[in-house]
């Protein structure tokens, strides 16, 4: 009896299992017959850009953000920098200005984060009718491929409303931490966008590089979820909006380089999920089927699926448990599921042109599955952040 009841509940994981990674496989295939690069625009670009880029302490950061805003290939007359120094307890602002930035100070201990920061000074941008066509967020610690707004002038051009950039790590090589992040994002924020377009649905936000039209940046508010990007995408699908990658705009973001920096950003990161499933997993999963929409039903679906690392741990698990039930069907079902798995991942290293580095780094994966899972027990059993913790990126000096 207990035989058969451990078979059942396997049997009923790698059914699970199979969906998920089915579905990531479909994204895979998709992903191959995308283009990768963005058309040349037949005329001149004529986007006036606003850049808004929220701070938190960033003095450090800050002048390498801006000094790669203005190595942009862009006409300078054409594009609007404004720094949100928000809660900064340093010289953020004073940074800013010193780069000839616009810089607005903001303090409310009360509204904090990122959310919060930029339908502040979106506001501010209204009340002072400041005249721009789309508004780009980049985090305070990032750097921008020299075409950025070109691509995204092309795109914007083409009537396209939002749309998302490829953020990749820009410190892949600091340690095996930074370099599995990097495969991570090679996948999340590389080959699954690329998959969605190629089916027609929506590519997500991920919080960095997105161009908006003024249109829907005035008309839908970011609020103040843990994870404001996450939450801001469903608010767009279930609105009718449909966010488009642009895999040629590429913006770089450092990393934490150990687990132990990187814990406070991914409970931030999964509790933020946790709490956007609650809110909008089942109004998306409804409009979907009211609306008869893959766009809508794609992003849910996104949403209320495990990360890999968690999927991957579990495929291993019914590989272990099905040899040691000595039940070759499914123990052949468990190695078909890890090896799609391998599959998805090899695929977005080589589509995203990975260095060696992020190849070697796989050797890792088991660690990182490990504390991924941890983390997610200490989530779903104990309490969640509820409030936002800058992340320490690279070590003090």
């Amino acid at each position: 009896m207990a035989s058969l009841l451990g078979s059942a509940v396997l049997l009923s994981v790698e059914i699970l299992l199979t969906g998920i990674v089915g579905y990531w496989i479909v994204l895979t295939i998709a992903a191959l017959f995308v283009a990768r690069r963005t058309p040349d625009r037949p005329s001149d670009p004529t986007t006036r850009f606003v850049i808004l880029v929220p701070a938190y302490n960033e003095e450090q950061s800050l002048p390498q953000t801006l000094a790669s805003i203005r190595s942009l290939d862009y006409p300078a007359s054409l594009v609007a920098v404004h720094v949100v120094a928000d809660n900064c307890s340093d010289r953020t602002a004073e940074t800013a200005r010193a780069s000839g930035a616009t810089a607005h100070e903001r303090f409310d201990k009360e509204r904090r984060g990122k959310g919060y920061a930029l339908d502040w000074v979106l506001r501010r941008l209204e009340e002072r009718t400041e005249a721009y066509d789309a508004c780009v967020v980049v985090d305070a610690d990032s750097v921008l491929s020299a075409n950025f707004l070109q691509i995204m002038d092309v795109r914007l051009f083409r009537g396209e409303r939002v749309i998302q950039g490829y953020y990749a790590v820009r410190n892949p090589e600091r340690s095996w931490s930074t370099a599995l992040r990097a495969v991570a994002l090679a996948l999340r924020h590389y080959l699954r966008p690329l998959g969605r377009m190629g089916l027609r649905g929506s590519a997500g936000m991920m919080g960095n590089g997105m161009a908006i039209a003024k249109m829907v940046a005035c008309q839908h508010s970011w609020g103040g979820a843990l994870t404001e990007d996450v939450a801001y995408h469903a608010a767009l699908v279930l609105a009718g909006e449909r966010v488009t990658f642009a895999p040629d705009a590429v913006v770089y973001g450092d990393m934490p380089e150990s687990l132990k920096t990187a814990r406070s950003q991914n409970e931030r990161w999964e509790a933020g999920r946790w709490e956007v499933m609650r809110r909008y997993g089942l109004p998306l999963v409804c409009e979907a089927f009211r609306r008869h929409s893959f766009v809508t039903l794609e992003t849910a679906a996104d949403l209320l699926l495990p990360p890999l690392s968690v999927v991957a741990g579990a495929a291993v698990a019914c590989l272990l448990g099905a040899v040691i039930a000595g039940a070759p069907f499914l123990t052949g079902w468990a190695l078909v599921i890890v090896t799609a798995i391998a599959v998805h991942v090899l695929c977005g290293l080589i589509l995203a042109r990975a260095p060696m580095t992020l190849y070697r780094a796989l050797v890792f994966a088991p660690v990182l599955v490990l504390w991924k899972l941890a983390l997610w027990v200490r989530l779903v059993f104990g309490r969640r952040p509820e409030t936002w913790v800058r992340t320490t990126r690279t070590p003090e000096r």
